[in-house]
């Protein structure tokens, strides 16, 4: 059974980058068919997806977030991570790592009740 773990920094200063990373226990991230997924929820807010980094090191990125974002992975590690950068206060959220099937259309992955898998989430909260 896939578990996802997330871990970040807590607290950060606007324009600061972000860095996130799920660690991946119970199988490996270059398994195929699996797609790994970062996705958000600000508070009021549904979720959104930011990114996704498939089996075989593919990347997609949500338009909203395609030019501040990264999504990386270190597969002697397995883990996969996140660097968002320039964040402001509006960038609080609770973040979050999930994983589903993979899918060949990038519109797919915005379906985020096809997941089936989620870590718990980590705060990140952007304050002065």
């Amino acid at each position: 059974q896939v578990q996802l773990q997330e871990s970040g920094p807590g607290r950060v200063k606007p324009s600061q980058t972000v860095s996130l990373t799920c660690t991946v226990s119970g199988d490996s991230i270059t398994t195929g068919y699996y797609a790994w997924s970062w996705i958000r929820q600000a508070p009021g807010k549904g979720r959104e997806l930011m990114a996704v980094i498939l089996y075989d090191g593919i990347t997609y990125y949500s338009p909203s977030f395609e030019s501040r974002t990264s999504i990386f992975r270190d597969t002697s590690k397995n883990q996969f991570s996140l660097q968002l950068s320039s964040v402001t206060p509006e960038d609080t959220a609770v973040y979050f790592c999930a994983t589903r099937d993979f899918c060949s259309d990038y519109k797919c992955y915005t379906n985020l009740n096809e997941y089936d898998t989620w870590g718990q989430g980590t705060q990140v909260t952007v304050s002065s």
